[in-house]
């Protein structure tokens, strides 16, 4: 069970993720992007850091609000697409106190269904959805065979960061780097990279 309490210290800890790793995503959204998602994303983060503090009535509540925040902060497709994610997640988990794994797993099912409909992206089109995808059908697979959320979490980081990799070698057919045609080809796509490191944070924080 993950209490809301954990939640913040997801949060929290993605913050500091994004702080630390900004440099390494803008260095991967220069080659094929506007060259700023590092430090919007860490702006954003920071942003919803500082709404931990705050008393929320209920995880949903708390996820909403980060959610919103990040829209509000992030520039680029990527505040609208995370902030959609964090939004989405708020609605399975609604007066739920204390969130079970299989709980998580709706809820993670129904952010990664609000970036996709919002990025309007399929599996190979070199986005942040080539991660996501894997890391919850993984997920979903560990759920399954009876994983805690600590587990399944863990599963979801490495096929995110396996999804992740994949990207490397195609040529983008979204985006600002799909503007490249081939030259987009033998770069990381950056959201991949983020969304990558996202999911590291809940691994090592929803427990």
């Amino acid at each position: 069970m993950a209490t809301q309490q954990r939640f913040v210290d997801w949060l929290g800890d993605l913050a500091e993720v994004m702080a630390r790793e900004q440099g390494a995503l803008t260095d991967l959204d220069s080659a094929i992007g506007d060259a700023d998602h590092g430090s919007n994303m860490a702006r954003g983060t920071a942003a919803v850091a500082d709404l931990l503090d705050d008393e929320f009535a209920d995880t949903a509540t708390l996820l909403k609000k980060a959610g919103m925040t990040l829209v509000s902060t992030v520039g680029g497709a990527s505040g609208p697409l995370y902030g959609t994610f964090f939004m989405r997640m708020a609605g399975p988990l609604a007066g739920i106190e204390d969130v079970s794994a299989a709980e998580l797993g709706a809820a993670l099912r129904a952010g990664v269904e609000g970036v996709q409909q919002r990025g309007k992206a399929e599996p190979g089109d070199k986005t942040m959805y080539d991660a996501w995808l894997p890391a919850l059908e993984a997920y979903d697979a560990a759920v399954a065979a009876d994983a805690d959320i600590a587990a399944a979490l863990e599963a979801a980081a490495t096929a995110a960061a396996q999804g992740r990799d994949a990207t490397e070698p195609w040529v983008a057919k979204k985006g600002r780097a799909s503007y490249l045609g081939e030259r987009s080809a033998g770069h990381i796509d950056p959201g991949a990279a983020s969304t990558t490191l996202l999911l590291e944070s809940a691994a090592r924080t929803l427990r």
